[in-house]
C-alpha cells in the first residue's frame, strides 16, 4: 500500500455530503455536497427508513439471545451502547429488541450534536425513563464507566467508510469487553464504471471560485439519486473494514486496482460506489444493485468524476486505481485510470476533498 502523502494546510474544511431538508428536495438536487451536524429536517427524513431500524432491531435481539442465554435472563443485565445516538431510532430499536428477545439491558446513547442531544433528553423523560443515559460527548473523547457487551452504530456512508465509520468505531470500541459485539461487525465497499452525460455536466458547473485549483469540482465525490447513469459493468468489491477491530497499530488506509470489461462500446464519465453491511449474524443491509435492501432510502450512491470522459469499446478493458489515504487530521480518497487510458491522480494530497478527523 503506499503510505499517505503529507497534505498542505486548507483555510476551511472541504464538505462531502448532505441529504438535504426533505425526501423529495433530495431526489430533485441530484448533487450533495456533508455537514458536520445534520439538522432536525434531515434526521426527521431518514428516521422514517421502514427498513434499516427493523433490521438493526431483529440484529440487536438476535445479539442479546446469543449474548445472554435462556437460563441467565433473570441474572443478567446486558450492556448496550448506542454511539451516535442521533435522536434516538437506534436507542428505541435497542429497547424493542430487549422487549421481543425477553433479555434486560442498560443503555447508554453517547451524541455530539447539541440538538439531538437535547432531543435524546426530552425522550429519556418522557419515554425511556432511567434505563437510558444519555452523553453529550464525542464518542472518541468519552470515558465509559463500564464496558459494553454490545455496541451498535449508524455511522455508514454511501461508500461505507466514508463518513469515518471506522475511525470513530475504532475510538470507541476502547470500552467494548474484550468479547463484545459490533453492530454492524462489518462493511464492503462496491465500485462500478457508469456513463452518464448529467451527472459529468453537473460536476462541470459546480465550481467554487475561491478554490485555487480550478477543476476542483472533479476532485469531490458526491452523493447522488442516480436516475440518468448506464452501468457499464457490475460492481466489485473495493474496501473492507471490521469491527471490533483489535489490529495494534489500526490501520484504516487501504488501496485496491479493479479491473472491469464493459458490456458495449460507451463514454465512461465515472465511477459509482455503493457498499453493504453485515449488522449481525446473517442480518444484512445494501444498496449494491444486486444485492439492494429493497424499501431503503438512507443512503443513496456516491459519484467519483472523471476529469476528462473516455471512450471505452465493447469488450475493452477499465483499470481503476482507488486509495483511502489517512494521516493524523484527515481522510480522503483519491483515484485515476490506468486503462484504457492513463489519467492523473485526482485530488493528490486531498487536494480539493478530505474529511476532518
Amino acid at each position: 500500500m503506499r503510505d499517505p502523502r503529507p497534505h498542505a494546510d486548507k483555510p476551511e474544511r472541504t464538505s462531502l455530503e448532505t441529504y438535504g431538508k426533505g425526501f423529495e428536495e433530495y431526489l430533485q438536487s441530484p448533487l450533495q455536497p456533508l455537514k458536520d451536524n445534520l439538522d432536525s429536517a434531515t434526521y426527521e427524513v431518514f428516521e422514517k427508513d421502514p427498513v434499516k431500524y427493523i433490521s438493526y432491531e431483529n440484529a440487536i435481539a438476535k445479539a442479546l439471545v446469543d449474548r445472554i442465554p435462556e437460563e441467565s435472563v433473570s441474572d443478567v443485565t446486558c450492556v448496550v451502547m448506542v454511539v451516535g445516538a442521533g435522536r434516538g431510532p437506534l436507542v428505541e430499536a435497542t429497547l424493542k429488541a430487549a422487549q421481543t428477545s425477553g433479555r434486560n439491558i442498560r443503555v447508554y446513547a453517547v451524541e455530539k450534536n447539541p440538538g439531538a442531544v437535547n432531543t435524546l433528553l426530552n425522550r429519556q423523560r418522557d419515554e425511556w425513563g432511567e434505563n437510558v443515559t444519555i452523553v453529550s460527548s464525542d464518542m472518541r473523547l468519552w470515558t465509559a464507566p463500564e464496558k459494553a457487551d454490545i455496541l451498535v452504530s449508524e455511522l455508514l456512508g454511501s461508500f461505507g467508510d466514508n463518513e469515518l465509520s471506522p475511525e470513530c468505531l475504532d475510538g470507541a470500541q476502547s470500552f467494548l469487553k474484550g468479547d463484545g459485539v459490533s453492530i454492524p461487525c462489518s462493511y464492503t465497499s462496491h465500485l462500478s464504471p457508469v456513463s452518464s452525460a448529467k451527472l459529468h455536466s453537473l460536476v462541470s458547473c459546480a465550481i467554487d471560485k475561491e478554490k485555487a485549483y480550478p477543476l476542483h469540482q472533479f476532485d469531490i465525490p458526491s452523493v447522488v439519486y442516480m436516475r440518468n447513469m448506464y452501468e457499464i459493468a457490475q460492481p466489485k468489491v473495493c474496501f473492507t473494514f471490521l469491527h471490533p477491530n483489535w489490529s495494534v497499530p489500526v490501520d484504516n488506509r487501504r488501496y485496491i486496482c479493479l479491473r472491469f470489461t464493459a458490456k458495449e462500446s460507451i463514454t465512461m464519465h465515472g465511477f459509482a460506489g455503493y457498499f453493504d453491511t453485515n449488522l449481525y449474524d446473517h442480518i444484512k443491509l445494501s444498496i449494491e444493485p444486486t444485492t439492494y435492501s429493497d424499501g431503503m432510502i438512507s443512503w443513496f450512491p456516491i459519484f467519483f468524476p472523471l476529469v476528462t470522459p473516455v471512450y471505452v469499446k465493447q469488450g475493452g478493458e477499465i483499470e481503476v486505481h482507488m486509495w483511502r489515504v489517512c494521516n493524523s487530521k484527515k481522510v480522503w480518497y483519491e483515484w485515476c485510470l490506468t486503462k484504457p487510458i492513463t489519467t492523473a491522480i485526482q485530488n493528490p494530497n486531498g487536494r480539493s476533498y478530505w474529511i476532518g478527523l
